[in-house]
């Protein structure tokens, strides 16, 4: 079964994050429309929103390339549509539909160059409608579009091999119907107030629910909705909704949601969504889309009506839900279509109808009857009511089986099962246990806290009710003895906890479900198998750090994709028991909640079917309800099993030993467990430090404190002021830690510690930065204290801040039993008391890293870029070091703005520091500005988290690429092989919450177009190319060289930015690029001038840089003290102890060989520089001749790449020889062309018309021909009327002049788009010419005919005769043999026009001879022709018969061709046949008078 594990992914964070993404289409061409002479627009239509392009007149193969950016919907649909305009809509040729998750699921998270094959939704019999090519692209916050490397356009027209799939997406895809039949749902909560309700009562005397729910399901774009049940809880509609849509559908997802309709406003209810991946299987032995019947639970706020819910959104599937809404019966099929059956419907339009009830298998079991007497008194009502059951409707057979269930008054039937279609309805046990409830906000400490666990809240059956035996269950219990819920205030510190300390309150719930269980056990299984493959990959990845081996590699890659396939198929989407929701209550109002998945508490007799967490003691995260900030509600430690009833026997089977059950009075619900065993403890946390913390102040830092909570104990560090890198170093001690449980229970899995890292204000309370979780490392009595558990190793914990990480902590925490004999026995403390510090503890010596004597130098060169500090100017900045309380200062710039380096560059400083390099301190940077009167301003700080980098590694060899697709810091380590570079921050850090609204890729103007130009800045200079402006460009060519002078340091970083011209206010800036120029310049890499592949003194390659490849050697040499360059004979030349070989015979620009010493020794020279980085000790890669690819961003739109700049930087020393003029690098200038194409004949045309008179067919021939993207500039031959045989004579020039770019293949093409346009836009477009063929009509329009459209850079030679031309030189022209015009210049022959019929398919309509000249502009000057049969060079006019002559203009002349060449012999015949008749009717007439003259003897 094949996975797309991203768009897995994609979907999942989708359901938890509020967020939006931003989509590019890119729409290029259309080909194969289906249509006659169409005028098509391209719509893109995006949600509500649509976006369009412009039209292309009188093609069925338009060109545009035009671009529409849009914020994100779930699907997106691409349609074409014909001769749209301000008065009509135009027609729907086809459509194609995708949703955002396939599409960010793609590599790259786009299509590029792809066809879309448009169908037509409103006739699924028709077939293709024609292919759209297209980029369509998905970007969030980070991501990066790489444009992927351009292919040959031959292949890109290869449509089949190109379509827009995703890959295992059959090319081939059927029409199939999507069914998705709603029985009916139960447990809807309340849509109205309990007043609204007593009003209505009041006035029109009714009482019933205010609720009228319907169900909509979205999918692939369409909606469609059942009807509504008025004023119900328990709806049930016995309804399908039909989709009709392509299979595999690009739309994986349906969306469910039971609504309330409303005269004002529908309200969604719940929602509930359906991956058709997850319920189908396209293997061998596979099936379609197939799902229940069965129950699907839907989640959203919580239960309780309120006029104005401000978690609405919760109920529209946008974020995590905090309650149980509602459930939905519901089933799925997919019926592929047979689309040549003549009785299937064609259209798409959802529909609607009604279908029967659910079968149901009905039986009902009461089995081990606990009074056999009184069962036998029921036994003849028992058994009507098992009649009315098996014939009576859903609803009614359950209220049966309550009333037979009722029956048994105080019987106890042990099991019993009620077997549905949606599977057998069984007694479920939940019961948990409340172990630890600490963390208890002060907020509401002092107030009465309460808990209420929920299953399925709502679903109250009647079963429940009536039935003795279970009069004491309820879905809702919760936790109200006040004995219990009094909050104590917690040790030191203002948190306030549960007193749960000898008694546990327990809670159970009975409820009936269908029995799911089988799924969730494979669920379960799957599950564990991943956490068991998730574990080894982990190992993996530390196995592969160490290992280079690619097969090591691909088998962890391999690994890890099957890890995610199980993580998919342990989803189950039919699961019909509800999540367990945990709720703290405090004065009746809800604060914070926990959702259990069932599955992970359910309990089964095998280990590997049991939930992870059933029968184990969880921490299920309390999560705030609302904008309840960073303040944790409550840590909540629970116990929680749920199985069947009958297997309550093993509840507390996972309950730590020492715990017994201590019934509460039958119907309380409510139970205690007290424990026997208590055990005392100390903690020690040892606190030696933290990096990289969230910046909480204004000036860039916090002054950080760790709190660190165990059970209902809390302790705090000290406030370290000023830094993001606090090192505590600071023991922790908690005595008599009481705990509840067997030693053992308690030594394998102790409970949790949590720390919560905030920041120390002077005015008002502490600042929350993250927090942390730890397990201690456990020692009970008997163990001894040493190897290889004791003592605890320091390791980091990743603090977090919501979903975003906030630094590290480095800690270390041991839980030790204290003995009968106190704390005697535990071990000593080593170490004083820290005098400097007080009453603190440092972490002791066997704990702490063991430390080494390291000294770190430091370079002090410069700084850059310093912003002003509270509107004043930084002048006199000063540098300071920190690292392990040891640091140093640099010497003070006395004037910054005019120099802005260091006049001491070297410092160095003596720290202690810990032998192992991943327990290193972080090393911070901080920048004053030193003012008047000895104060000092913060003006940004950096911590160099890692010290390990500046360990000096050999580059890696890299392979030698003209261009580079990303930039050039990005190759060579962001050249920081001589100096680093440290981004200083100030201020306070905002937090990242992942709901970033992501705007336009493109700052373009309303067209969806924008006018870039370049602008050049270093330091005070600056470069404005604003009079150069690309007009109506997304991928503009500049083309542009600028020379620009700069002094380091002052002048070192260059920005290139790209904006946007506007007409009217400021120009837009689209994006920019910083580069560091001295950065470059200093950098051994050599980045000053790229080192040229070859050496040539002459030419477009000629040698740029003003050093010679053997001055650059000698220098490298001279500067890493090496012995060389030698030069000796056979191209030899050696450096140090390299031999390298180079060309001797070298050719010049004529191509003569030559052979010149010195010219030797160049090409020498250059082949030791290219393989620098093979020289031991100091080689390196010198940067190569070379474009980087730099990204453009713009700072308002953080995150987002705005595109992509293609240049290079050459930078020269003012103290050497000039270098020359700058490479010409301006755009190609395109080419001057006339394309003469002469019409001879036409032949084959199909007959249109019907004479008036005669009846017969005929046709007014004419042929129109235009170049793509000239349809403006068609031109007409003359028009050959009253064909009779489909022949036509024209003797016809058409002559169209173009601008041709010989390179790119392209025609150039600027015009304005409109009337309104305030200057021209260039195109480039494919050079085809298009030649069609249509029947004149006086009165009415004219009647397209037929088409043939040439490459003319690869179209098939046309026949030598007419008979040899066939519909085959179109349907086979990938495999016939093509020319180019551009070099045959001139062809001649016959192409046929060819249209689609009624059934899609191409039929030929006719042939053309015509004759193709091409010409430059220079040629056709001197040899100038005229258009049609005009001069100069005119053609002759073409010999036509004479029936082309109107009826009214010569009729004698017509009817003499009507007379003489149509019926000639049909009149032959009758004029001898009449002569036939006229001698028999004289023979029979003079007949008998002769006999009678006969017979007289006469």
């Amino acid at each position: 079964m094949q996975i797309n594990n991203e768009l897995t992914d994609f979907y999942s964070f989708l359901s938890l994050n509020v967020i939006c993404l931003q989509i590019s289409v890119t729409v290029i061409e259309a080909r194969q429309l289906v249509g006659l002479n169409m005028d098509p627009v391209v719509c893109v239509e995006i949600g509500e929103d649509k976006k369009y392009t412009s039209m292309k007149e009188s093609t069925n193969c338009p060109y545009y390339n035009e671009v529409s950016n849009d914020l994100s919907s779930d699907v997106f649909a691409l349609q074409v549509i014909h001769s749209k305009n301000l008065l009509r809509s135009g027609t729907l040729v086809g459509t194609f539909k995708l949703d955002v998750g396939t599409v960010y699921s793609q590599p790259e998270h786009q299509f590029y160059h792809k066809w879309a094959m448009l169908s037509d939704p409103d006739d699924i019999t028709a077939g293709c409608k024609g292919y759209i090519k297209c980029d369509i692209a998905v970007v969030g916050k980070g991501d990066n579009i790489k444009t992927p490397h351009k292919a040959n356009e031959t292949d890109e027209d290869d449509i089949e091999g190109n379509l827009l799939l995703p890959e295992g997406v059959p090319s081939e895809r059927q029409w199939a119907r999507f069914y998705v039949k709603i029985y009916r749902a139960e447990g809807l909560p309340k849509m109205n107030t309990s007043i609204m309700a007593n009003v209505k009562k009041a006035f029109i005397g009714e009482n019933r629910d205010l609720v009228d729910p319907y169900v909509q399901v979205q999918f692939a774009g369409q909606k469609g909705k059942t009807s509504v049940q008025k004023s119900s809880y328990e709806p049930i509609w016995n309804e399908q909704i039909i989709f009709t849509e392509m299979f595999p559908p690009l739309c994986k997802r349906m969306k469910v949601q039971i609504r309330d309709s409303d005269k004002v406003n529908d309200v969604a209810i719940g929602t509930h969504f359906i991956d058709l991946r997850k319920i189908a299987n396209d293997g061998d032995k596979g099936f379609l889309p197939t799902m229940g019947p069965a129950w699907v639970n839907m989640y959203g706020s919580t239960r309780n009506y309120t006029l104005m819910d401000e978690h609405q959104d919760l109920n529209e599937g946008l974020g995590e839900g905090v309650s149980f809404r509602a459930r939905l019966l519901i089933s799925v099929a997919v019926e592929i279509l047979d689309t040549t059956s003549p009785e299937i419907m064609s259209s798409t339009e959802v529909q609607m109808e009604p279908v029967s009830n659910i079968s149901e298998v009905r039986h009902l079991y009461i089995l081990e009857r606990s009074n056999e007497a009184e069962w036998s008194s029921q036994d003849g009502a028992v058994k009507e009511r098992q009649k009315r059951a098996l014939g009576a409707s859903s609803c009614e057979f359950e209220k049966i089986i309550c009333e037979i269930v009722a029956s048994f008054h105080g019987s106890s039937p042990k099991t019993s099962t009620i077997g549905l279609a949606t599977g057998k309805l069984e007694e479920f046990f939940l019961f948990g246990s409340f172990l630890e409830a600490t963390m208890v906000d002060r907020k509401i400490g002092d107030k009465p806290i309460n808990f209420e666990v929920t299953i399925g809240e709502g679903l109250i059956y009647p079963i429940l009710t009536i039935n003795k035996y279970l009069q004491y269950c309820s879905i809702v219990l919760t936790c109200t003895d006040k004995e219990l819920s009094v909050p104590h205030r917690s040790v030191k510190w203002n948190y306030f906890h549960l007193p749960y300390f000898e008694k546990k309150p327990c809670i159970y719930i009975k409820s009936w479900w269908q029995d799911q269980r089988r799924r969730l056990y494979n669920s379960n299984i799957m599950d564990k198998i991943a956490d068991k493959l998730e574990s080894m990959g982990q190992q993996a990845k530390t196995i592969r750090s160490q290992v280079k081996r690619n097969t090591v590699r691909d088998k962890l890659k391999l690994a890890l994709n099957f890890l995610q396939r199980l993580r998919f198929l342990a989803d189950e989407p039919q699961h019909s028991i509800p999540d367990v929701f945990i709720w703290m209550m405090s004065n009746n109002k809800r604060i914070a909640y926990a959702r259990i998945p069932t599955k992970d508490i359910l309990f089964s007799i095998v280990d590997e079917e049991m939930g992870k967490d059933c029968g184990k003691v969880k921490l299920p995260g309390k999560k705030g309800f609302g904008p309840a900030g960073w303040t944790v509600q409550a840590k909540l430690e629970m116990y929680l099993w749920l199985g069947l009833n009958k297997q309550r026997k093993d509840f507390l089977s996972g309950l730590p030993n020492g715990f017994e059950e201590n019934k509460a009075v039958k119907g309380t619900g409510l139970q205690a467990v007290p424990p026997i065993m208590k055990q005392v403890f100390q903690l020690r946390a040892h606190m030696y430090q933290a990096r990289s913390l969230f910046a909480a102040d204004t000036s860039g830092l916090s002054d950080p404190f760790a709190r660190v909570f165990f059970s209902t104990h809390s302790q705090v560090t000290e406030v370290l002021s000023e830094t993001l890198c606090p090192t505590w170093d600071q023991l922790l001690v908690f005595d008599n830690v009481e705990l509840y449980g067997e030693a053992t229970e308690l030594r394998d899995d102790p409970p949790i510690i949590v720390i919560e890292i905030y920041d120390q204000d002077t005015v008002g309370k502490a600042e929350y930065i993250g927090r942390t979780f730890a397990k201690p490392l456990t020692k009970m009595v008997d163990e001894h204290y040493g190897p290889p558990r004791f003592p605890p190793q320091l390791e980091y914990y990743q603090i977090y801040r919501g979903n975003c990480t906030a630094g590290e902590l480095l800690a270390a925490f041991e839980l030790l039993q204290i003995g009968p004999a106190g704390r005697t026995e535990l071990p000593p403390i080593d170490g004083p008391t820290d005098v400097d510090r007080g009453p603190i503890l440092p972490v002791p010596l066997g704990i702490r890293p063991v430390l080494s004597r390291y000294r770190i130098e430091v370079l002090f060169w410069g700084l850059r870029d310093l912003k002003r500090i509270n509107l004043a100017q930084v002048d006199r900045p000063r540098v300071d070091i920190e690292c392990a309380g040891k640091g140093i200062q640099s010497a003070l710039i006395q004037n910054y703005k005019k120099n802005p380096n260091f006049s001491t560059l070297v410092k160095w400083f003596e720290v202690d520091l810990p032998e192992n390099e991943l327990l290193h301190p972080p090393l911070n940077i901080r920048v004053v500005d030193c003012r008047a009167f000895g104060r000092y301003t913060l003006v940004g700080s950096h911590a160099v988290t890692s010290l390990r980098k500046f360990i000096y590694i050999p580059p890696d060899k890299r392979s030698n690429n003209w261009v580079y697709n990303k930039e050039l810091e990005t190759e060579f380590d962001h050249f920081e092989d001589w100096l680093h570079t440290f981004n200083l921050y100030r201020g306070k850090a905002i937090d990242d919450d992942d709901q970033n609204i992501a705007t336009d890729l493109h700052p373009a103007d309303i067209n969806g177009k924008a006018d870039p130009y370049v602008v050049i800045k270093l330091g005070k200079s600056e470069i404005k190319d604003k009079e150069n402006y690309i007009s109506k460009q997304l991928n503009p060519v500049f083309g542009k060289s600028f020379d620009i002078e700069a002094t380091f340091p002052m002048e070192s970083m260059l920005t290139v930015s790209v904006y946007d011209w506007d007409l009217v206010g400021t120009d837009d800036l689209i994006g920019e690029t910083k580069i560091d120029l001295e950065n470059r310049y200093y950098s051994k890499h050599r980045a000053t001038c790229g080192i040229a592949s070859n050496y040539s003194l002459h030419g477009y390659n000629v040698w740029r840089d003003p050093q010679k490849p053997t001055q650059i050697l000698a220098k490298l040499c001279k500067e890493g003290k090496l012995d060389g360059p030698h030069y000796g004979p056979g191209g030899k030349v050696k450096v140090a102890n390299r031999i390298f070989l180079g060309p001797t015979d070298i050719e010049d620009e004529n191509g003569e060989s030559f052979k010149r010493n010195k010219q030797t020794e160049e090409h020498l020279a250059l082949t030791a520089l290219k393989h620098w980085e093979e020289i031991p000790r100091v080689g390196c890669k010198l940067i190569p001749e070379h474009v980087e690819t730099r990204p453009l961003l713009n700072p308002d739109k953080p995150g987002i790449e705005q595109g992509r700049l293609e240049m290079w930087v050459d930078m020269f020393p003012m103290d050497v020889p000039s270098p020359g003029p700058a490479i010409d690098i301006s755009p190609r200038k395109p080419k001057r062309y006339e394309l003469r194409v002469i019409i001879w004949n036409t032949d084959e045309v199909i007959l249109e018309d019907d004479d008036y008179f005669t009846g017969e067919k005929s046709s007014d021939i004419f042929v129109r021909g235009w170049l793509k993207g000239q349809q403006e500039d068609k031109q007409d031959t003359d028009v050959h009327y009253h064909s009779l045989t489909g022949e036509g004579n024209f003797n016809w020039r058409f002559v169209f002049p173009f601008d041709y770019l010989m390179a790119e293949e392209k025609i150039v093409i600027s015009k304005k788009e409109s009337l309104f346009s305030w200057d021209e836009t260039e195109y480039k477009i494919p050079a085809r010419l298009t030649m069609q063929v249509w029947d004149a009509d006086h009165f009415s329009a004219d009647d397209f005919l037929g088409a043939i459209e040439l490459d003319l850079n690869r179209f098939p030679r046309g026949a030598k005769t007419a008979k040899q031309c066939s519909i085959d030189m179109v349907l086979n022209e990938q495999e016939l043999p093509t020319i180019s015009i551009f070099k045959q210049k001139r062809v001649k022959g016959w192409w046929p026009f060819v249209a689609r019929d009624e059934n899609d398919d191409l039929e030929l309509t006719g042939k053309v001879e015509a004759e193709l000249h091409l010409m430059t502009a220079e040629e056709a000057e001197k040899s100038p022709v005229g258009l049609g049969r005009n001069e100069p060079d005119p053609l002759e006019k073409p010999n036509r018969p004479d029936t082309t002559f109107l009826w009214f203009l010569s009729p004698l002349k017509a009817i003499r061709y009507l007379v003489c060449n149509r019926y000639k012999w049909l009149i032959i015949k009758i004029v001898l046949a009449l002569l036939l008749l006229i001698m028999v009717g004289l023979f029979l007439y003079s007949m008998p008078g002769y006999l009678v003259k006969k017979l007289l003897g006469a």
